[in-house]
Parts: C-alpha cells; sequence; structure tokens
C-alpha cells in the first residue's frame, strides 16, 4: 500500500492566490486537508491584510522552499497619509493622526524615489520574525518593544500609479525580506504626516504571476486529477535544481 502511495504523492509547485484574512499557514492547513498530505509548505509569508501570491510547495518540491524564498516580489500597495498604527497597516491600532497636507504628485515621486536601491530596514514589532525563537508579533501583543536588528533590502522600483489624497497607491519590486508596510510607514514619516498600509497584494515572485494562480475556493473545489495538472514540475519552477 505505500509503495502506490508513494508513486501516486503529489509533488510540485501550486499558485494560490490567497484572501485577505488568511494566514499563510492557514492556507498550508487547507490544502493539506483537500490534498490529505502533511508535505506542503510555503515559499514567502503574506500578512492576514494581504491577498495574492503565495507560493504553495507540495510533496518533494518542500525541498526548494529557501531558493524560491530568495527571489525578488513585486506587490501592488496603498497607503493612507495621516495615521500611523502599531502593526504600520490597517490591522493595528491608530497611534497618532496628523495633518495631511496638500502634497503634489511630484512630491510623493520625489520621496518615494528615495527608496530605491540598497537600504538597511528595521522590521515591525508586528511581525512574523523571531527573536531567541519567539515570533516579534507575539511580544508585541504584550506591549513589548525589543530591539531589532536593521536588515539589508534592496528597492528595485518603487512607482506612484494612483494619486487621490490621503490615499495612495503604488507598485514596489523589492528583495526578500522587505516590510511594504515599514516602506509606507517610512514615506508617511519622510513627508511628516505619517501613514499605514491599507491594501496590499503580491503579483509576481520573479517568474511567477499572480495571472496564473488560482483562488483557495477553485482549487477546493478541483478533483485531485485537475490538481495533479495545474502543479509546476519542479524542473520547471528551478531549473538548476532540477535533480532534486
Amino acid at each position: 500500500m505505500s509503495l502506490v502511495m508513494n508513486k501516486t504523492e503529489l509533488e510540485g509547485v501550486l499558485l494560490i492566490d490567497k484572501p485577505k484574512g488568511y494566514t499563510s499557514h492557514d492556507v498550508v492547513d487547507r490544502v493539506r486537508r483537500k490534498l490529505k498530505m502533511k508535505r506542503v509548505g510555503h515559499a514567502g509569508t503574506l500578512d492576514p491584510l494581504a491577498t495574492g501570491l503565495l507560493i504553495i510547495l507540495i510533496g518533494k518540491a518542500t525541498k526548494i522552499s529557501q531558493y524560491l524564498m530568495s527571489l525578488g516580489k513585486e506587490y501592488d500597495a496603498t497607503m493612507l497619509l495621516g495615521q500611523t498604527t502599531d502593526s504600520q497597516d490597517s490591522d493595528g491600532q491608530v497611534l497618532v493622526t496628523r495633518e495631511v497636507k496638500n502634497f503634489s504628485k511630484e512630491n510623493i515621486e520625489a520621496v518615494m524615489e528615495q527608496f530605491v536601491g540598497d537600504q538597511y530596514q528595521l522590521p515591525p514589532m508586528f511581525s512574523a520574525k523571531k527573536i531567541n525563537g519567539v515570533p516579534l508579533y507575539k511580544l508585541a501583543r504584550k506591549g513589548q518593544e525589543i530591539e531589532r536588528e536593521p536588515r539589508f533590502i534592496h528597492i528595485s522600483k518603487i512607482e506612484l500609479t494612483e494619486y487621490d489624497l490621503p490615499k495612495i497607491r503604488f507598485c514596489v519590486i523589492c528583495s526578500k525580506g522587505t516590510y511594504v508596510r515599514t516602506i509606507a510607514h517610512d514615506i508617511g514619516e519622510k513627508l511628516g504626516c505619517g501613514a499605514h498600509l491599507i491594501q496590499l497584494r503580491r503579483t509576481h515572485t520573479d517568474h511567477f504571476s499572480i495571472e496564473d494562480a488560482i483562488t483557495l475556493e477553485n482549487f477546493e473545489a478541483l478533483s485531485i486529477s485537475d490538481i495533479r495538472d495545474r502543479l509546476i514540475p519542479i524542473y520547471k519552477a528551478v531549473p538548476k535544481l532540477s535533480s532534486l
């Protein structure tokens, strides 16, 4: 019986369009239940607020997690000027409300341009980053704030896509480990009015696109045979590691 199971066990990369309100682990759990498999993981966490491309790794594909997590990401994001929150996004508590000046589109673009390139970014307290094995968000929920080491990141592109004060929509292409909500927060500080992220959607991870993803609801309605047909083989997902 085990030989049959091994022969037919699914393996490969599945692209899911994560819905808002779910953690990345929630999605993994749903996939595990549907496939009746434990060997399921993901390559790159999305906050509950965020939607979009979540790379799910099934079977032997879990071995390529580190490679896929290291790839650059592209996001569509919206921030609200005039308010800062403890989580730097709309899931948090408002800390400060400030007046939003009548910034011109050129004002916003000039500030955004300052964020392009190599830099160090301080991880937010409300994050999954672990210090001594404890996720920062667990400490933050207890009202604790501890010293964090800035993380080296690279922002390849940041572009204003919609200008509707106090809302600003932008596209950002960045390296792994970049917190887009921290970018929004820091832009708000540069402008002097504060800001927090109210919408985030991952559209690309390197060559993987949201256009090729399936919603969680549609995934759960598929037959196992149809799911197998949707899986991206390891050799196509990571040609250099095709020997796995």
